[in-house]
């Protein structure tokens, strides 16, 4: 049998280590985040598993998880473990909640290179993983694109992690998607702007604003010179990489109900679109916007605000367009 490997050349999507913990925020500078920033991002939303595995069997993961309390209403959530290729799901594994398990789990002949998304939600940090009957090799390294976002990001209301909007253009487009959805946060945070500057990226997407409308109210003007301000500071440690930023997708409750300021949610996405094409007009050449009312229906919200996984998977194929249609990949 072959013996346990570091798993950090094969984990991607990864920000930012912490004492060997993928995590989604600087930790040298978490005392500037909003508490609810620094929460969110402490889950390691969108890390996975790449690797070849040209001749094993199966692979075996060490790792540590939440386990839930004994009143907890998930005590008895089933840690799920989903193994991918590029042509899509191959088959899902679970386990019984455990603070510390190995999980083995078969690799289909000839169908690698895999992909595996361990169950995020439940904080998961790999240990270590191994191949049975071969050797595992990490996958080559793919172009990094950093998306940063609020709960719609983070995939809410995906059935799979595998399924949220990011990890299906990522897929499509064969980026390495290091996703900084930040549920109930993301609402133009300047720490945020500043992190991302000093992050590696060869691609950027922005996609916040719907919690600028309730959570923490902003009117019109405030996120017009937020979304400027936020773009300033991102061009600062990334003056020529592509960036594409996705305005609000549809909230029926907030298009036309004004906010505590007397904004509505159209008034918002306005304000988010006018201040990027200013800048483009301005000669930021590698600025693209993309409408995000027209990209979804209400058919597509699962709860009248975070998409299905079909509003994921609409959403994810429009960005990946998107992004072609720019010059942004090939």
């Amino acid at each position: 049998m072959s013996a346990w490997l570091d798993p950090v050349p094969f984990l991607r999507g990864v920000a930012w280590l912490d004492g060997g913990r993928a995590v989604r925020a600087d930790p040298a500078d978490a005392a500037r985040l909003p508490w609810d920033t620094g929460e969110r991002a402490t889950l390691p939303i969108g890390v996975r598993l790449e690797f070849a595995a040209p001749s094993a069997e199966a692979v075996e993961i060490r790792y540590r998880a939440t386990v839930p309390g004994p009143t907890d209403s998930l005590r008895d959530l089933a840690h799920g473990f989903a193994l991918w290729n590029r042509e899509g799901p191959l088959l899902e594994v679970f386990t019984e909640p455990a603070a510390e398990a190995v999980v083995r789990i078969e690799l289909p002949t000839g169908l690698g290179p895999f992909t595996i998304h361990p169950p995020e939600t439940q904080s998961p940090l790999i240990l270590a993983l191994r191949g049975i009957g071969g050797e595992l090799r990490p996958a080559p390294r793919a172009p990094r694109w950093v998306v940063h976002g609020d709960s719609i990001t983070e995939g809410w209301w995906s059935t799979r992690p595998a399924h949220g909007w990011p990890a299906v253009a990522g897929r499509a487009l064969g980026l390495d998607t290091v996703n900084l959805g930040y549920a109930g946060a993301a609402r133009g945070e300047l720490p945020t702007a500043e992190q991302l500057a000093g992050l590696p990226a060869d691609l950027l997407t922005l996609a916040f604003g719907t919690n600028c409308w309730s959570r923490v109210p902003f009117s019109a003007p405030l996120l017009y010179e937020t979304t400027r301000a936020f773009l300033d500071l991102i061009r600062q440690g990334h003056p020529e990489t592509p960036l594409l930023l996705v305005s609000p997708v549809l909230r029926p409750d907030a298009e036309r109900v004004p906010n505590k300021l007397g904004a509505t949610l159209a008034e918002l996405r306005a304000a988010m679109e006018r201040a990027a094409r200013e800048r483009i007009l301005a000669g930021d050449r590698r600025l693209a916007v993309l409408p995000g009312l027209p990209l979804l229906a209400p058919e597509h919200l699962a709860d009248g605000l975070h998409p299905n996984d079909e509003g994921h998977a609409r959403l994810g194929t429009a960005v990946a367009r998107a992004l072609r249609e720019e010059g942004f990949v090939a």
